[in-house]
């Protein structure tokens, strides 16, 4: 209890020690399949982080992030595929169209509020899905079989049995996005998203030009979101509109934020956290037999967390870290008048 006192008092070292453990787990257990949870874990914690920029500091719900996970897997896949471009490339020209996409569906949308805002989101990400399902020149349905290049850094593909360089690759876009994530919370615009959450026509009365900074938001996360589906996509080396577009990767990510924590770093690590190592340790012990046993117990933390501490995992955290506080100043100024 005193690491998590220390690590929520001093946030900024608590998220170097904890980003340091992570990146070292892999390297220290040689294992293939934990190396495969982790790459996994730490793929949709920076999903969650992604996420959290738009509905955790902006209060925008948004379940049609998948979307632009989708956008990212296909446009490094395409490029790769049929112009030879380097998925590098093909992920930052994912990152840029998904972001012109998030501004020009999301402009609309922000005029609308609370569960409304949430629908027509979710919506979007149904619209996307059908589109490339019907595309015919990324093969539809069909999917995408990515070709086999070179084996190196460069053309992001290694061999199979070694999952050490893609845990890596993803762990440096996970630094990167929970750095972003970081400086936006102290920033004047992390601010200003702050106070759009807590009462938009507050800040509108106070001069922020809320629209402006919401758009601002959900670009960055749509940018950072589709940045990991176009790994995603060279990690797997096969994809189709039912894999990257589904509605089940906008839930996740939105699951685990809720269950970690909303409106801060350590939140969408927690939940995956939970998320990821109980969906794959329950299939592998219980096999073909325990099929759905990991998401209903996952589904059962939601909901006791959002009846009784919706400030997720963190804020409960904190509830017990202030409470020891109190107890101890209690009892030492007990000591102290005796």
């Amino acid at each position: 209890m005193v690491i998590i006192r220390d690590i929520l008092r001093d946030q900024k070292k608590g998220i170097a020690a904890l980003l340091v453990l992570i990146g070292l787990l892999p390297f220290i257990i040689q294992d293939n399949n934990f190396r495969h949870v982790m790459i996994m874990f730490v793929l949709f914690a920076a999903l969650g982080q992604a996420w959290n920029i738009i509905t955790g500091y902006a209060g925008q719900t948004s379940f049609g992030h998948a979307a632009f996970f989708g956008i990212g897997a296909y446009a490094s896949t395409v490029l790769l595929w049929k112009f030879d471009v380097s998925p590098w490339i093909g992920m930052l020209v994912g990152g840029i169209i998904a972001s012109l996409v998030a501004c020009v569906v999301s402009y609309p949308c922000f005029k609308l509020s609370g569960h409304y805002f949430a629908i027509a989101t979710l919506a979007i990400g149904e619209i996307m899905l059908q589109l490339f399902v019907s595309w015919e020149y990324v093969e539809g349905a069909t999917g995408i079989m990515l070709p086999i290049k070179e084996k190196g850094l460069l053309n992001m593909q290694f061999h199979p049995a070694n999952k050490l360089p893609y845990f890596y690759i993803i762990y440096l876009l996970f630094v990167l996005i929970v750095s972003i994530a970081y400086i936006i919370e102290r920033s004047k615009m992390g601010f200003y998203l702050k106070a759009i959450r807590e009462n938009p026509d507050a800040a509108m009365a106070i001069g922020i030009d809320t629209t402006k900074y919401k758009l601002y938001a959900m670009a960055v996360s749509a940018f950072l979101t589709a940045i990991v589906g176009s790994f995603y996509a060279q990690y797997v080396m096969y994809i189709d509109p039912f894999m990257v577009f589904a509605l089940r990767i906008s839930m996740q990510i939105v699951l685990l934020t809720v269950l970690g924590g909303l409106g801060n770093i350590f939140g969408p690590i927690i939940g995956s956290a939970i998320l990821i190592f109980l969906s794959q340790y329950t299939r592998i012990i219980l096999g073909g037999t325990g099929k759905g046993v990991d998401l209903i117990l996952f589904g059962l933390l939601v909901v006791v967390m959002a009846c009784y501490q919706p400030n997720g995992i963190v804020g409960l955290f904190r509830k017990f870290v202030t409470k020891r506080r109190r107890e101890v100043g209690v009892h030492g100024t007990a000591d102290v008048a005796g």
